[in-house]
């Protein structure tokens, strides 16, 4: 069996994400924004009637997620394969400073390739995590279920193409969603792929 709906909620917005500098991994906290806009997204997403919520171990979802527990009065589980893509030395710098310190490693991140020397975790290997942790807490629940998995903007875009049967690496056509938005699969009940598409970058209002 697997969950018959599974939403993926991006967490709210840090003072990272307002001044455009990537977070990969860095453990950075919402921001006053961020918790307010976690607030208003659970009081929309309680009416899923969610069975289980799971999230990133980064502060910025489990903060997020706890939103949505303090009215379900469900417990998130915590899963680090559901951590944003790592983006190595570029932590914690914009797009300027990116491209000023790395011109040629800029210039194919841009064209959707992979740089060498910077640490930049590969998207196809972020796509196969996160779609690997929805697949397993999926399996735990039933047709009728719906499983709350919180994580972050890379990740849900890599995760969707993975979980749609595309190779995240090689496909980038699923945009990103914004702060505290979030997409809605459901399991097929025939077919490949296994997952369906049904919502994307979907927001508390509208």
């Amino acid at each position: 069996m697997t969950a018959g709906t599974v939403l993926l909620w991006r967490h709210g917005q840090t003072e990272w994400n307002r001044v455009r500098r990537l977070q990969g991994q860095s453990d950075v906290e919402l921001d006053p924004t961020g918790v307010e806009q976690a607030a208003r997204a659970a009081e929309v997403l309680v009416r899923s009637r969610p069975t289980a919520i799971v999230s990133s171990d980064l502060v910025r979802a489990a903060r997020t997620a706890q939103a949505l527990v303090d009215l379900t009065g469900l417990t998130a589980v915590l899963d680090t394969r559901l951590r944003e893509r790592s983006f190595g030395v570029w932590e914690g710098l914009d797009r300027e400073q990116i491209e000023a310190g790395w011109p040629e490693e800029f210039r194919v991140w841009n064209g959707n390739g992979q740089p060498d020397g910077v640490g930049l975790e590969p998207r196809g290997d972020v796509g196969a995590r996160v779609a690997a942790a929805v697949v397993e807490h999926a399996a735990a629940l039933d047709e009728e279920d719906t499983l709350v998995v919180v994580t972050h903007g890379a990740a849900i875009g890599a995760g969707i193409s993975a979980l749609l049967g595309l190779d995240a690496g090689e496909w980038n056509g699923v945009t990103g969603v914004g702060n505290c938005h979030w997409s809605v699969l459901h399991a097929a009940r025939s077919g490949r792929p296994a997952w369906r598409l049904a919502q994307h970058n979907v927001g508390a209002t509208g």
